[in-house]
């Protein structure tokens, strides 16, 4: 149980600062981007708005209308580009590759008999050297095409991209080693505690079983000397309740301190058999219908006492709060692909259809809210199944249908 909470303590950890570190790599990426596509674009407007070219006849005021306050003219002669122009009838008229020279012309000329073709009048195409962001402007008949290499300004992008992906790798992996190697001192106030706690159970169990012998004997001597009384008969129910609890609390705390059991082949069909003969009489005794369903040879991965144990637990459960006149069922199959061996135990449970069934599994939690039932238990019983069905390595499920309370454990099969 600590392991597995000192893992989920990690994988959390490393969750909540994967989750950080992407949103804020993520949004310097996303910001870089976005300012990257702004830029493109406003270079391709101004392109447009002067034939293709970049000189000294720019409106310097509308370029820093668009770059901002901070914009330097000579930045403007950074980039590379290249235009075509075609005529009304699709031919080509003119090509400007003057600012370019990782291109050949060719495929300048492909690229804008391509983009012609689209009918598009902005976008990006990919050519074998680079990506090209273009824009496409109508003038006195004619449509010019320019294009603008973006690898010049999505270079920082990139790199910012590049950077950033490697620093949060290289972080979250830190982290995460770092977490490993002090997590256990992280958790060790949890894990004293939880020792403390079950050898205070260990230890009061055994201290108290000594006072609640001898009230027994007293009440056993006074009943030999006086006769048996109501009195004498309820003090010995509540000796023999209070032992039961304190014996509970003993196995489920002995229980978790030795987590490892050893999973060894068992014929499941054989001790769940054995456990439903053990209690038919009891469930028949008491005016309840029995159903039992148990296909012969099924085998598991358990150990035999502890498996025994868990049919027990879910049968005198099912027994304990099945209505009057109730059915109680219990099988263990297989579906036909044979993937599962499925141990179900339910029972009739009327009143159990608004129930929280996820606290069943808690300590000390029974549904009756008094807990004045009349009904025998403490709550223990499906806490120390848990436990078992964890040492299986298998899965518990619980549903409600039909008036009825099912407990369904699923178990891979040996075959």
């Amino acid at each position: 149980m600590i392991q597995k909470f000192r893992y989920r303590f990690i994988g959390l950890s490393t969750a909540a600062l994967f989750i950080v570190l992407l949103t804020v790599i993520g949004s310097i990426i996303g910001i870089s981007a976005y300012r990257a596509k702004q830029q493109i674009n406003n270079v391709l407007i101004i392109l447009s708005q002067n034939d293709g070219q970049i000189n000294s006849q720019i409106n310097t005021q509308n370029v820093k209308k668009r770059f901002g306050p901070s914009f330097n003219q000579e930045s403007l002669y950074q980039y590379r580009y290249f235009s075509v122009s075609f005529d009304k009838k699709g031919k080509q008229t003119a090509l400007d590759d003057t600012h370019i020279i990782s291109i050949s012309r060719d495929t300048i000329m492909d690229l804008g008999r391509r983009v012609y073709r689209s009918g598009r009048k902005d976008g990006t195409i990919r050519s074998v050297m680079s990506n090209y962001s273009y824009k496409v402007t109508h003038k006195h008949g004619k449509t010019n095409i320019v294009f603008l290499d973006e690898s010049v300004i999505m270079e920082s992008t990139n790199n910012i991209m590049e950077i950033g992906l490697f620093l949060g790798a290289i972080s979250l992996l830190l982290f995460t080693l770092i977490l490993i190697a002090f997590s256990k001192r992280a958790i060790k106030p949890i894990v004293q505690a939880e020792k403390r706690q079950k050898e205070f159970i260990t230890n009061a169990g055994h201290e108290l079983k000594t006072p609640l012998s001898i009230i027994k004997a007293n009440t056993e001597l006074q009943e030999l000397m006086n006769g048996k009384s109501e009195w004498t008969t309820s003090n010995e129910q509540q000796v023999d309740r209070l032992t039961r609890l304190i014996n509970n609390l003993i196995s489920l705390a002995r229980m978790e301190e030795q987590p490892k059991v050893t999973l060894t082949t068992i014929d499941a069909s054989a001790t769940f058999k054995r456990a439903t003969d053990s209690f038919k009489a009891i469930i028949m005794q008491e005016d309840k219908t029995f159903k039992v369903k148990v296909m012969p040879g099924l085998k598991i991965r358990a150990d035999e006492n502890s498996f025994y144990e868990l049919c027990n637990i879910l049968l005198d459960n099912a027994n304990k709060y099945c209505d009057d006149k109730g059915t109680v069922t219990a099988y263990l199959t297989t579906d036909k692909r044979q993937r599962r061996v499925t141990l179900l135990v339910g029972n009739t449970y009327v009143a159990g259809k608004n129930s929280n069934y996820s606290r069943f599994f808690e300590r000390f939690y029974r549904d009756d809210k008094s807990h004045n039932s009349q009904k025998k238990g403490f709550g223990i019983g499906l806490s120390m199944a848990q436990s078992l069905i964890a040492t299986f390595k298998a899965k518990l499920s619980v549903r409600y249908r039909d008036d009825q309370l099912f407990f369904s454990v699923s178990f891979k099969p040996v075959k």
